[in-house]
Formats: C-alpha cells, structure tokens, sequence
C-alpha cells in the first residue's frame, strides 16, 4: 500500500488508538486526532472534522472516524455523508467502549448515570471541574448532576490507580460508584472491520 489508512479521532481515544495499532500491527494506520477538550464544545467538531478530511484526504487511501454522534446532532454524519466515510457506531463514545447491547443494558438499569472512560478519570480535573467552573462555583454541583445517581467507570485498562481514582470523582460529584471492565474489545472488532480489509 503506497498511502497509508488514516483514522480521525477525538483526542480522548488517542491512548487507545496507539495501543491497538500495536496490539494488531497495523502499521499502516495513521492517526489524526482533534482536541479533546471538543467534549464540552461539541457544535465545533464538524466544522473541524470536515476541514481536517480536506487536509489529508488526498495523502490517505482511506479514512475512517473514530467519533460516534458525540453530541452534534447528527452534524458529524452530515460532513461524512459528503465524502463517503464511515464513523464508530453510537451516540458517543461510552456505547462503543461498552459495546451497544451492554450499554443498552446499563443505560436501561439508571438512565441516571454519569460514565467515565479511562481518559475522563486521567483527565477529570480539567474537563470536569475546570471545564464546567465547579472548581470555582461548586454550588453548581448540583445543578449539573442532582438528576444523575451514579457513575459508572468503563474501564478499559484495568488499572488500579484509575480505579481509585475513580471512586474519588465519584465521591465529589456525591454519587454512587461502579466499575465495570471493558478492555479494548468492542473498539477492537469495529476497528477490526474496517481497517484488515484496507490492509493490502
């Protein structure tokens, strides 16, 4: 292959990315991501998507977006349906980390859940507390989360320093704390779909 795969992704899966494109030796894979800090401003990230597709399309036999919807309201498949490129399934990236039918399933038990993912537990000061000024206004706490009854952390490490902390952002947003373990297995297989069948 003379250009190589190019996936565009939301900086909040770069971890993950790297690591699968080890783990499965995809050396033809090349990775672009956008700011992660998009999450609290999603109404940019077509404007952005769309303009990072023009730069690199031309240098890439494929691409493929490693967003779901991500809150755009259907923006995000607006910009892909003019060139052509698929995204990650979903409605954000807690349903691919999960895998729909498990998602589902917890979505269903407490719709009133916030979820972390490894990269918001990493990152949870700055997107979070910073991010939505309880850092400096905490009386706001509740006003953000008094409907949400507990977090559920998508672990996809199984790292027991996220683990605790974890639990910690749990305790200050006052709510009840779950763990449940991922891994890389269902970003694994869509990836998997797209990215074998360009390999050669």
């Amino acid at each position: 292959m003379d250009k190589p795969v190019l996936v565009i992704a939301c900086g909040a899966l770069a971890r993950e990315l790297v690591a699968l494109r080890e783990m499965n030796g995809w050396p033809h894979m090349a990775i672009q991501c956008l700011p992660a800090d998009l999450h609290n401003r999603p109404e940019r990230i077509p404007a952005l998507l769309r303009a990072t597709i023009e730069k690199y399309r031309d240098s890439h036999a494929h691409i493929f977006v490693a967003y779901a919807d991500c809150g755009t309201g259907g923006g995000i498949d607006e910009v892909l349906r003019d060139y052509g490129i698929e995204r990650l399934p979903g409605a954000h990236c807690y349903e691919f980390f999960a895998g729909s039918t498990a998602f589902g399933e917890m979505a269903d038990a407490e719709p009133g859940t916030f979820y972390l993912t490894d990269f918001l537990v990493r990152h949870f000061d700055r997107l979070v507390k910073r991010g939505l000024g309880l850092d400096l206004h905490p009386q706001l706490l509740s006003a953000y989360f008094g409907n949400y009854t507990r977090v559920v952390f998508l672990d996809q490490s199984d790292d027991p320093e996220l683990d605790i902390a974890a639990r910690r952002h749990a305790e200050f947003l006052g709510l009840a704390y779950q763990r449940h373990h991922t891994g890389f297995g269902p970003i694994n297989r869509v990836l998997s779909e797209h990215i074998v069948q360009w390999q050669n």
